[in-house]
């Protein structure tokens, strides 16, 4: 069984249900859309997000549940959807999952008005219900989010990330929304304040160290559908490099800097890049950064009892560090 079934096993029902709420919280008037979004349903993802949101609703609640969960986990793939669709636009995607983008078979024009329609669409499914506290729990991820993506727009055109800033870039475009779901299971079923910002922390350490692992794909030899040294091609300053630039002497920095800003486009010269950032330490670093946030969110779980839902989470986290793509 793959690692995502055996995660989803002790919520499998909730699961099933929530797909079909989620396609009615899509449905329009306008043919167009119904299109789009039946399109869009068709190519879900593991839907880890809002597996977050059900199993940590369980766990806090004992098993509990409420319809204000449903609602929760629709608003977070609605909103997750809809960054995914503006982010092909301003990527210039044409694949997504394996499949052809929205703005590929539709234009950017349509894509833009999809993605505003899907936010909207999430943002009235709290305020229609009044769910305001599970409203200003997403709201405070969209904007961190799009905070995260100009931060780092903004520092690759000077190359001057410094680790510091690339935790507070990954914090905000990828940790952020993890951290959303997980407070919103929380909150959706009743938890006191301070289990929300304990399982929003908590959500947080499994994002961060989430997309440090997307970063180490880049310095793979493992075939994972992504070309290796794409972030290197697209001038991105990630973790192994950051390192890199920091231990290393003034000509081999000025070298690599060269190498990011002038030669990022020649595969001989970026494949020499990744060669330098594995022998000088750059990818056990991170590895130790990643299983540190790791422990951090277990060391979360420890607190709570045994549960299968406790289980679940604990099998995401390995999930999330060891997985392959």
């Amino acid at each position: 069984m793959k690692p995502t079934e055996l995660i989803k096993l002790p919520i499998k029902n909730e699961m099933e249900l929530f797909e079909e709420k989620f396609k009615s919280s899509m449905l329009s008037k306008v043919p167009l859309l119904n299109r789009i979004t039946y399109y869009i349903v068709r190519r879900k993802g593991k839907q880890m997000r809002p597996m977050f949101v059900f199993l940590v609703a369980k766990m806090v609640s004992d098993g509990g549940f409420d319809e204000r969960t449903y609602r929760g986990a629709s608003v977070v793939e609605l909103i997750h959807t809809a960054t995914l669709v503006h982010d092909d636009v301003v990527d210039d995607s044409n694949r997504r999952r394996g499949f052809f983008s929205l703005n590929a078979l539709w234009k950017n024009k349509i894509a833009v008005l999809v993605g505003d329609y899907l936010l909207s669409k999430g943002l009235l499914l709290s305020i229609d219900n009044e769910d305001f506290d599970l409203l200003k729990l997403i709201s405070i991820a969209v904007r961190e989010m799009s905070e995260g993506e100009l931060l780092q727009i903004e520092k690759a055109r000077k190359l001057d990330i410094t680790e510091e800033v690339y935790f507070d870039i990954i914090r905000k475009k990828t940790a952020t929304l993890i951290a959303a779901c997980c407070g919103i299971g929380a909150a959706s079923v009743g938890a006191k304040n301070d289990t929300v910002q304990q399982m929003r922390k908590f959500g947080e350490y499994i994002g961060i160290a989430f997309q440090i692992k997307d970063d180490l794909f880049d310095y793979s030899d493992e075939k994972i559908g992504k070309p290796t040294g794409i972030d290197i091609k697209e001038q991105k300053l990630t973790l192994p490099l950051i390192y890199t630039l920091n231990n290393c002497s003034k000509k081999e920095k000025s070298w690599l800097i060269n190498s990011i800003k002038k030669h990022n486009k020649d595969k001989k010269r970026v494949k020499e890049v990744i060669a330098f950032v594995k022998q000088n330490g750059g990818i056990e670093y991170t590895t130790t950064k990643m299983n540190s946030y790791k422990q951090r969110a277990l060391s979360i779980l420890d607190s709570y009892p045994e549960s299968e839902f406790k289980s679940s989470l604990i099998t995401m986290i390995d999930y999330v560090v060891e997985r392959k793509v």
